[in-house]
This record gives C-alpha cells, sequence and structure tokens, in this order.
C-alpha cells in the first residue's frame, strides 16, 4: 500500500528530501510518489507539514 500526497500539497518538497527511496518527485501542480518504488515506511507521511500525505 503505497502513500500518496492530496492537494493540501505546498509543494514545498520536504517529503522529497526525506524519502529513502527517492520515490517522490515534483509533478505539474504538487508533488507525486512513485507507487512502484514508495517503500511503505511512512517517513513522508511524518515529515510533511502540512499533512497532505496518507496511506492509500
Amino acid at each position: 500500500m503505497a502513500y500518496v500526497i492530496g492537494d493540501e500539497c505546498i509543494s514545498c518538497g520536504t517529503c522529497a528530501a526525506e524519502c529513502p527511496a527517492e520515490a517522490i518527485s515534483e509533478g505539474a501542480d504538487k508533488y507525486e510518489i512513485n507507487p512502484d518504488a514508495c517503500l511503505d515506511c511512512g517517513t513522508c507521511e511524518a515529515a510533511c507539514p502540512v499533512g497532505a500525505i496518507s496511506a492509500q
């Protein structure tokens, strides 16, 4: 079960910097998580300052 980034994302990049699998990249409107690369570790969810990341 990969994590997803919701519309609350402010594109700060904190999640991408913290992701140990480098599964997060900047998308057109917000950051995106590659579900095939996601380790389901939850590091990004804990790092997000606005709570935009959740388990799918």
